[in-house]
């Protein structure tokens, strides 16, 4: 018999994602006898894996480099179209969401990083750097500007590749933003520091950028802490982690895909216990 309630996280690689730790512990939460797997999945086998899910399964937690190809598989909602990409595809919604019962797609990135900077008692700011320019770069300046931001400082290790990320600011937030090289001598004042670059990314200018910057939000987890959170430790500045993201925006995945309300704690605990778990491997 198949077990009618299955969802996953898929990406290319998969293994190392701490999602499953997040959902499992949710569905204990909520009572349901639920499964939560990771696979990896490679972009040219995504179609095939998609379309070949059965009734058995309920949703998909996407990660990288499905994001955006995971749009054509349901249908999307103002925030996807604006950001050009999903983490979240539901197969069967529940009832309320929708008027019948077709799959959709929704990020869940945006919201959140704005469940993360609220759960460190940041809910709004006027100015923010943010370092680098690929896919989650563009979650997080949405995110920024729905917090209330209007001025934006995009480092990155090629400015060229950034003048799209710049594009979108202006023209489809209407932020102010600049674009400057990831080098020393670059960072300004701002409310928010936001890294969106691999674990070592920022490693040469980590200080000083901290030093410019109120709070701190490195989008790594693993492994933790980075050169940009021992920069804000010791400059006494909160440092958000991508552990609280992967919270965040769990918690409205885990709402989408189950109906149910779980806490962000309940989820950060989680990742934390499977984090210390694989570190005594």
């Amino acid at each position: 018999m198949l077990t009618q309630n299955c969802c996953a996280v898929i990406g290319h690689p998969a293994g190392h994602s701490l999602s499953p730790a997040l959902h499992r512990a949710a569905y204990r939460e909520l009572r349901l006898d639920w499964t939560y797997d990771a696979v990896d999945v490679t972009p040219d086998g995504l179609d095939a894996f998609v379309r070949g899910l059965d009734d058995s399964w309920r949703g998909l937690s996407v990660t990288m480099p499905h994001k955006v190809a995971i749009r054509r598989y349901g249908e999307g909602d103002e925030l996807v179209d604006l950001v050009g990409a999903a983490n979240t595809l539901v197969l069967r919604p529940v009832a309320e969401l929708v008027e019948a019962p077709r799959p959709i797609v929704r990020n869940t990135d945006v919201g959140g990083y704005q469940l993360a900077f609220a759960q460190a008692g940041v809910e709004s700011a006027d100015s923010a750097i943010v370092v680098g320019n690929g896919a989650t770069a563009r979650s997080a300046v949405v995110a920024l500007r729905q917090m209330g931001v209007e001025r934006v400082l995009v480092l990155a290790r090629n400015p060229e590749r950034a003048k799209e990320l710049k594009g979108f600011c202006s023209n489809a937030l209407g932020m102010l933003c600049a674009v400057r090289e990831l080098a020393p001598g670059q960072a300004i004042e701002s409310d928010i520091l936001l890294s969106t670059v691999p674990e070592g990314g920022a490693d040469h200018v980590a200080e000083e950028l901290v030093h410019h910057a109120a709070i701190v939000f490195d989008s790594v987890y693993d492994p933790w802490p980075t050169a940009l959170a021992t920069a804000a430790e010791s400059d006494g500045k909160t440092a958000l982690n991508g552990l609280d993201l992967l919270a965040g925006q769990a918690v409205e995945q885990v709402r989408l895909m189950t109906g149910g309300e779980v806490s962000f704690s309940l989820l950060k605990s989680a990742g934390q216990e499977e984090l210390k778990a694989r570190a005594q491997l």
